[in-house]
């Protein structure tokens, strides 16, 4: 599996509809996602998913009107608006996840194959899901790729791949037996390399406050380069957050890459508490997504805002990073990370 910093054919997305993800909040969210879009266009391609033809001409303006990273007008001669019908807009978790086959392997078979997992709702923890469930082969209809299915559950938002080797998970979310209960910790590991190329697997443990993946790791560290990670610290000790992310830390700095050397680690501040309803949210800017030539991050109206933007563009020299507001979009319990999913060129 490529990391997500090397060359994208295109990103997918899909446009919101479930009022029931954010509930009490759903007016703010289409142009929040109008202007997510406009920003990925700025960059590369864009796959937009949309419920039903009816809704593309409004979609079309909306994300035209959206605001670019450089105030241009949107690129929508980059946007592919298509009609797949969905249950939610997490498509990270949901959406097709792309391999290369190694040259060896090719033969006459395309060089790149889309793995489709189960999808099983983060544990069966909503409503229906076989819309979703259906995504990567209604995607494969419309684009012409090959896909597979490996047979477990499994999200995209779970995993987390360098490129070279290395896989970083949680133990909170592959180990959790609202997933594969008849599978323990050495199955999943063989599936882990055997899909997706891997030698090397890395283990978190517990994932934020707030998540209710179970954990997923793109809340909580992520490779930069292929010997570097960041991830995202507490420093209050009163905060929820303290104990489990000073863990993951202390494991980050044991760990060992594919060669057998010591990582790289970089640190992003937590953003403070964030709450809505009573509910405390999983706020959190490890939840940035890679485009070419650019960085989209998720902001949350604080100061810790301008630390992680000045500690992701030092990592990602020649990248722009751009800011994208998020403190209504987490209230659906995730953000640009969880919502988006990249097609490497082959």
């Amino acid at each position: 599996m490529p990391a997500e910093w090397e060359p994208h054919l295109a990103t997918y997305l899909v446009w919101p509809h479930n009022r029931e993800t954010w509930p009490g909040k759903f007016e703010p969210i289409p142009a929040l996602f109008a202007q997510m879009a406009a920003a990925i266009a700025h960059f590369e391609p864009l796959r937009l998913m949309v419920n039903d033809t009816d809704a593309t001409a409004g979609v079309r303006a909306m994300i035209a009107n959206a605001p670019t990273p450089d105030g241009s007008l949107a690129r929508m001669d980059r946007i592919d608006l298509v009609a797949i019908p969905t249950n939610d807009s997490w498509v990270r978790d949901h959406g097709p996840i792309f391999v290369n086959r190694i040259a060896s392997a090719r033969g006459n078979s395309p060089p790149q194959i889309a793995l489709d997992w189960r999808f099983n709702s983060w544990g069966e923890k909503y409503g229906r899901y076989d819309l979703d469930d259906v995504v990567p082969r209604r995607l494969a209809e419309r684009y012409g790729f090959e896909v597979i299915e490996p047979g477990i559950v499994l999200e995209g938002g779970s995993i987390e791949v360098n490129g070279t080797g290395s896989l970083m998970t949680t133990e909170a979310c592959l180990l959790n037996p609202n997933r594969n209960p008849s599978l323990s910790r050495a199955e999943i590991e063989e599936y882990l390399r055997f899909y997706f190329g891997v030698t090397n697997i890395l283990w978190l443990g517990d994932g934020i406050a707030g998540d209710d993946t179970d954990g997923h790791i793109d809340d909580l560290a992520r490779f930069v380069a292929p010997h570097t990670i960041v991830t995202v610290v507490e420093s209050d000790p009163a905060d929820a957050n303290y104990r489990a992310l000073n863990d993951n830390l202390a494991r980050l700095q044991a760990l060992r890459d594919e060669h057998g050397r010591a990582f790289t680690i970089e640190t992003l501040p937590m953003p403070p508490a964030l709450h809505y309803d009573g509910t405390r949210l999983p706020a959190s800017y490890a939840n940035f997504y890679i485009v070419n030539g650019g960085v989209i991050v998720p902001t949350f109206e604080c100061a810790a805002d301008a630390v992680a933007i000045a500690t992701l563009a030092r990592l990602f020299p020649g990248r722009r990073v751009v800011a994208l507001p998020a403190t209504d979009l987490v209230w659906g319990l995730g953000a640009v990370h969880c919502l988006t999913q990249q097609h490497p060129a082959p």
